[in-house]
Parts: structure tokens; C-alpha cells; sequence
């Protein structure tokens, strides 16, 4: 009996929408203990371990860590833009008038952090992070906004989540543009040629997953090689795959069932755990104070609420879209707090920007940190507020 009961909570935990979260912040935890252990040095020995197949022709012999951060992160990027698909056709982002708070207010809340990492490290090495502090991580805020319950309006998380999937789509688009590396147009033919290829299954109805998937997996190998991010391959994929605004399971609704749990519940703790696994050092900690560590804390700690929240009063002053159901400026500021919880993809961003390791590791731990201070601070200004208006409503 007591089995049953085990088995039913973990089933319970593993659909409810904070369990990722709980993971996530578990592995960030226990890396960071593992890295500043005398187990650290085996840890990290263990991440740059190669493995995979060399030969004249083909070249897929990476470090542990680069299959992690290339190959599995494509999987991430994968679900990302089938998320990005499902909400263009049939959900948040489906209407103009629904889509144009939460695409505003993601574009308001990527470009003002920049802006203010931009201006802290003008004329600076560090300059090239700007993109460090526009993501937002849409698993984590999604986790902290539903521990909430109904202390927050269930409007609010739908309008989180589309500002998030925007977001991310931002992000992408930022990585493909500015932190891709030297081109080799050959393998980028190749890799366009699959892709028109994916295309024309969708337009002659092909419904079974396997013929844009394994095509995809060839896409991934020749973008990685162009020189364009690999995860890129992940979200090209995720367009062509079929759906439709009605009821029934689409091949996309499909495989993104069957992504969702893997991807929050392993392949995002497993990147969490392998990119947060940071020995702290006193150099470390005097970078939270340079130009790019502020510019990092700044731009999603301040940054972020505040191009949300302007942005999405431009909006509503203008007429052009109207608040969530429910939901008051005050909750916006909160949401815009949320939003400033960067790490996956600041994190994997930070790791584009630059050349230097100490520069990557002082960035990784401003991100954290910048993260787990938007966390906490959003969870609480929003319970409190949520606390407040439960009194005054009775």
C-alpha cells in the first residue's frame, strides 16, 4: 500500500508544473557543492572526457560537456520551438490582440538589460555579453509563478509563459545572428537542402514524427559544422513539423508530450548541474563587481522588470493591448521580476560571449545569482501582494 502511495506522489510530482523547478535548483545546489569539494577536480575531469567517432570525413569527437551543451541542448531547443509553433497557431500568440502585450513586453524586457549591459561595458573586453541578461528562463519563472496558486491570477501565468516562449524565440534569434561563428556555407547548403526537405513532408501531410526527426538529427550534425549554433537544428525542426488550431493531437502536440517531461526533468538539470558546476574563487567574486558582472545583475534584476513593465504600460496606454484578466500594474511589476530568472539561456549564452574561462565562470555566477535574487524576490513581493488583496476581498 505504502508503494502505491510513493508511486502516486512521484507521479504527482512529476506533473506538477514546480517539480522541474524543484530539480533545477537541486542540481544547481549540488554542483556547486560537488565543483568546491575534493571531488571537483574528478568532476570536472570527468566533463571533458571525450567521446564519439573521428575519422577524415566526419568529426564527432567532443568533450562530455560539449555533447551536453551542442547535442542535448538541441533537444531543449527542439521543444522551445515547437512551443513557439503551437502558441503562433492555436494559443496565446495566435491573435494579434492577445499576442501583442506578451510580444511587446518580451521585447521591452530583452533590449533594456542589454541596453544597460551595453552602456556598463562600452570600450570594455566584456562588451560582446550584451545577450547575456535578455533571456529568460522559462522553466524556472514558470516554477516559482505556480507555487504562487491562487495567490496570483491564473491570467498572469498565461501571460508569463507567452512573454517567455517570445523570449526565448528573441534569444534564438540572437544567437544565430551575433554569436554564431565564421561560416561555411557548404554545410549550411546541406543543412538548408534538409530542411526544405522537412518542409515539403509537412506540405504533403506527412503526419509520422520519424521523417522530421531523423532528418533533423543530419541538420544537426551539418549546422553544427557551418559554423551556426547546433541547437539552431532543434528549433528549424520544430517549424516544419505539422499542426492545426483544433482539438485533436497534432504530430507537433505529439512530440512535444513526449519532450516535455525528458527535457525539464533531465536534459535541462543535466545542463544545469554540468554548467553551474563553478569552483568559486576570490577572483570570482570581485568580477560580481565589474562592468560585466553588474551589467549582468543590473540587467536582469532591474533591466528586465522595468522594459516589462514599460513597455506593457506603453501598450495599454496606447490602446494597442489591454492588462491580463485580473491581474493590476503591481502584478506586472512582479511578473517583470520573474523575468529577470535568466539562467538556462544566459547561462548558454554566457558561454558564446566569450574566450576567456574566467570570464565565462564570473559571468555563470553573476547569472546565478541575478537569477535566484529575481526568484526570490518575485515569489515574495507577489505572495505578499496576493495575501493583500485576498484581505481586502473579504
Amino acid at each position: 500500500m505504502s508503494k502505491l502511495i510513493n508511486l502516486k506522489s512521484f507521479k504527482e510530482f512529476l506533473d506538477s508544473s514546480t517539480g522541474g523547478g524543484i530539480i533545477l535548483f537541486s542540481c544547481v545546489i549540488l554542483a556547486l557543492i560537488t565543483a568546491n569539494s575534493p571531488l571537483g577536480p574528478s568532476l570536472l575531469s570527468f566533463f571533458d572526457t571525450k567521446v564519439g567517432y573521428e575519422s577524415t570525413s566526419i568529426q564527432l569527437n567532443y568533450s562530455i560537456k560539449q555533447w551536453i551543451d551542442d547535442g542535448l541542448m538541441a533537444i531543449f531547443f527542439l521543444l522551445v520551438g515547437l512551443e513557439i509553433k503551437r502558441e503562433l497557431v492555436e494559443g496565446e500568440l495566435a491573435s494579434p490582440k492577445k499576442a501583442a502585450l506578451p510580444i511587446f513586453a518580451a521585447i521591452g524586457g530583452a533590449l533594456i538589460p542589454a541596453l544597460i549591459y551595453g552602456l556598463l561595458n562600452h570600450d570594455q573586453p566584456t562588451h560582446h555579453g550584451w545577450g547575456i541578461p535578455m533571456a529568460t528562463d522559462i522553466a524556472f519563472a514558470l516554477a516559482v509563478i505556480s507555487m504562487l496558486g491562487s495567490k496570483a491570477p491564473a491570467s498572469l501565468k498565461i501571460f508569463l509563459a507567452a512573454l517567455a516562449i517570445v523570449d526565448d524565440l528573441l534569444a534564438i534569434l540572437v544567437i544565430a545572428i551575433f554569436y554564431s561563428g565564421e561560416l561555411h556555407y557548404n554545410y549550411l547548403l546541406i543543412a538548408f537542402g534538409i530542411f526544405i526537405l522537412q518542409m515539403a513532408f509537412n506540405k504533403f501531410g506527412v503526419k509520422n514524427i520519424l521523417f522530421y526527426i531523423i532528418p533533423g538529427i543530419f541538420m544537426w550534425y551539418f549546422i553544427h559544422h557551418s559554423g551556426i549554433h547546433a541547437t539552431i537544428a532543434g528549433v528549424l525542426t520544430a517549424m516544419t513539423l505539422p499542426t492545426t488550431p483544433d482539438d485533436q493531437e497534432s504530430p507537433l502536440e505529439k512530440l512535444e508530450h513526449i519532450l516535455v517531461k525528458p527535457v525539464n526533468f533531465i536534459i535541462i538539470p543535466i545542463f544545469a548541474f554540468a554548467n553551474t558546476a563553478i569552483v568559486i574563487h576570490s577572483e570570482m567574486i570581485g568580477g560580481l563587481t565589474s562592468t560585466m558582472g553588474l551589467g549582468i545583475i543590473l540587467g536582469l534584476l532591474v533591466g528586465k522588470s522595468a522594459g516589462i513593465l514599460l513597455t506593457c504600460w506603453i501598450c495599454v496606454k496606447s490602446k494597442i493591448a489591454n492588462l491580463p484578466e485580473g491581474a493590476t500594474w503591481k502584478h506586472i511589476f512582479g511578473v517583470g521580476l520573474l523575468g529577470g530568472i535568466g539562467f538556462t539561456m544566459s547561462i548558454f549564452v554566457a558561454m558564446l560571449s566569450f574566450k576567456d574561462p574566467l570570464h565565462i565562470e564570473e559571468a555563470k555566477l553573476a547569472v546565478l545569482l541575478a537569477s535566484l535574487l529575481c526568484g526570490f524576490l518575485g515569489y515574495t513581493y507577489l505572495s505578499i501582494l496576493g495575501k493583500k488583496q485576498k484581505t481586502i476581498n473579504s
